[in-house]
């Protein structure tokens, strides 16, 4: 267990570093270097599709093309250069620096055991063709993307959100939005459920999700004491002893012991 430490300030500064700040990139060579991904950018280039960037960075070959070729490179690759694989899809939020977002196909050869990364940049308010009916991976991924930046993606079958419920507001994904949520987020369950007029009753969620507070009675359970919802904490009340596992215990592991536990303060450990 670690100690917790205080965020109320979270919105006043970086938590881990700034959101902003670019990691440097590592060295890149050129397509050149490899034979198969050299064939494989011909292939893309034969087909009349312009190439706008390329080259191989971590052993895997970089292609950079016009939003609107997606779904024709996605194509070639999969037909005539044997990636049979979607693996991934998603967006990186570039709004702050350049007004749009760079959208990435992670794609899978299985034959040639290699991997290419297609890229392309949109508008913030520039939609994306699908490229569901090629791979079925793309669904939920695609549906993502839209979830989480607010991509719309053309001719997708069942186009809405995947995690978030479907009247959020925002994109959680966006670099702009508040790490730990906005009004809106803060009031979302209590209005939903309870009705706007029982906010002052109930007061804000809590959206920091790494704060258990085990004398809160009204959002948490307590912790080692077993007594009613909203109750009062009283200090000479009996403890009830903390054990996650049924009194026979599970063959081969160490049941609980709260005396034995210890927090960890040193994050390297």
């Amino acid at each position: 267990m670690r100690a917790y430490t205080p965020k109320n300030d979270v919105q006043k500064k970086s938590y881990y570093t700034d959101r902003y700040w670019v990691a440097p990139q590592v060295a890149k060579s050129k397509v050149e270097d490899d034979a198969v991904f050299a064939a494989d950018l011909k292939a893309i280039e034969d087909a009349k599709f312009k190439v706008l960037d390329s080259y191989i960075q971590v052993e895997q070959m970089v292609v950079y093309i016009n939003p609107e070729d997606n779904v024709g490179v996605l194509e070639v690759l999969k037909n005539e250069c044997g990636y049979t694989q979607l693996s991934e899809l998603s967006a990186i939020d570039w709004i702050a620096d350049r007004g749009g977002f760079e959208v990435f196909y992670q794609m899978l050869s299985m034959s040639k055991r290699k991997r290419l990364r297609v890229k392309c940049f949109i508008k913030e308010d520039q939609a994306i063709e699908s490229v569901e009916k090629l791979f079925r991976s793309a669904d939920w991924a695609e549906r993502e993307m839209f979830d989480m930046f607010g991509i719309k993606v053309n001719n997708h079958p069942f186009l809405k959100r995947i995690l978030m419920p479907d009247d959020w507001e925002g994109h959680p994904l966006r670099k702009t939005y508040p790490l730990q949520g906005d009004e809106f987020a803060a009031w979302y369950e209590v209005d939903k459920i309870f009705g706007k007029e029982a906010r002052d009753i109930i007061g804000p969620e809590i959206r920091d999700t790494a704060r258990v507070d085990r004398y809160d009675t009204e959002r948490f359970a307590r912790l080692g004491h077993e007594i009613p919802k909203g109750s009062e904490f009283d200090p000479d009340k009996e403890k009830t002893p903390l054990a996650y596992q049924e009194d026979e215990g599970v063959f081969l592991i160490e049941g609980f012991d709260e005396d034995k536990s210890q927090i960890v303060s040193d994050r390297k450990r």
